[in-house]
């Protein structure tokens, strides 16, 4: 090879390699900004150094309360679900090489809502128990998928279309039992699927941000094991990456990180959809996408939720928001890729 072409292949890695840190630190900061902002603005305005001061453990007449116990609990499960959402679908969309691969489209939060649904109005459950059941089941229909769509190894396209048609069917589950509700059952489950952060407190907090760690670090640790399974299970296997473990490993901690989010806030919609392709577009395919998905993911719902808060001229969940968002692109990618001659 010509010393130039091994130049220039150089500077380019180079130039991959800032651009991604360069993007990574921007988005923190983003997040970052966003996060604060969230802490002071909000009906009452608070003077950045007041809110710091609560930050720290401080008591500071009036903003103790409002901040303290309403605003922080609030945006700090903001920015957990919204990195597990985005670490979690990132990983499906990876392994199984396909955008449409996400938590939303294949079934594991329709599994989620809809025994969350069942707990609230035929169980008579709440709080923590609603949480439970939403993560026992979120974990068994990633299973139910996985084991469908098995044939000697999963192809990414079998198990999308075996997932869509489990999410198809929990969601008429979902339907059929809120059609029995009482009103009073109703309007709670309601409020839970539509995906919320309304009223959080430190014990929603506290097992997903638990839940974020663990499964997180496993992702992470998993980084190379990832980006080989995405070249295809033989060059996996070529690579020696042991590919059937690799995947039931990160496919468990990935629905984790989708079960404890969704039981903390409710199926935020579209936002594991959102945010690999998201980061893909702004750091490129130099890498792993799973820090940059993650930190889209956070940013995704926080601003989210200050909008639906604040922008709209009424108070919404931050899962409506994060449909409307959604769903446009979901429409575009299924038109772009039959446009393509490809298929889902």
């Amino acid at each position: 090879m010509p010393l130039e072409t091994v130049a220039a292949v150089a500077r380019g890695r180079v130039r991959r390699t800032v651009r991604r840190r360069v993007v990574l630190v921007v988005l923190a900061l983003l997040v970052l900004a966003v996060f604060a902002t969230s802490l002071v603005v909000g009906r009452t305005v608070y003077p950045p150094l007041d809110v710091l001061r609560v930050v720290l453990g401080e008591d500071v007449q009036g903003a103790s309360f409002t901040v303290g116990r309403l605003r922080l609990p609030r945006a700090v499960l903001a920015v957990v679900v919204g990195l597990s959402f985005g670490l979690g679908g990132v990983t499906f969309q990876t392994m199984l090489r396909n955008p449409l691969a996400s938590p939303d489209v294949i079934g594991i939060s329709s599994g989620a809502s809809a025994a969350a649904a069942f707990a609230i109005v035929v169980l008579g459950l709440s709080g923590p128990s609603v949480s439970l059941v939403a993560i026992v089941a979120a974990l068994a229909v990633a299973l139910l998928v996985y084991g469908l769509a098995f044939r000697g190894g999963v192809a990414g396209t079998r198990l999308i279309l075996v997932g869509i048609g489990i999410a198809a069917m929990l969601e008429s589950v979902t339907a059929y039992v809120l059609s029995r509700a009482a009103e009073w059952d109703l309007q709670e489950a309601v409020r839970w699927l539509a995906g919320s952060l309304n009223g959080t407190d430190w014990s929603e907090v506290l097992p997903a941000t638990a839940a974020l760690v663990v499964c997180g670090a496993v992702l992470l640790s998993r980084t190379r094991a990832l980006g080989a399974l995405q070249l295809g299970d033989d060059t996996a296997a070529a690579l020696g990456v042991r590919v059937e473990p690799t995947r039931i490993l990160l496919i468990v901690a990935a629905v984790g990180l989708i079960a404890f989010a969704t039981a903390a806030a409710g199926p935020i919609a579209f936002v594991a959809f959102l945010a690999g392709p998201i980061a893909a577009r702004v750091v490129g395919t130099n890498g792993s996408l799973l820090l940059p998905a993650g930190l889209v993911g956070a940013l995704l719902v926080l601003v989210a939720d200050l909008c639906g808060q604040f922008l709209l001229g009424t108070r919404y969940p931050v899962g409506v928001v994060t449909g409307v968002l959604g769903a446009p692109y979901l429409i575009y990618l299924i038109v772009r890729t039959n446009r393509a001659g490809g298929s889902l």
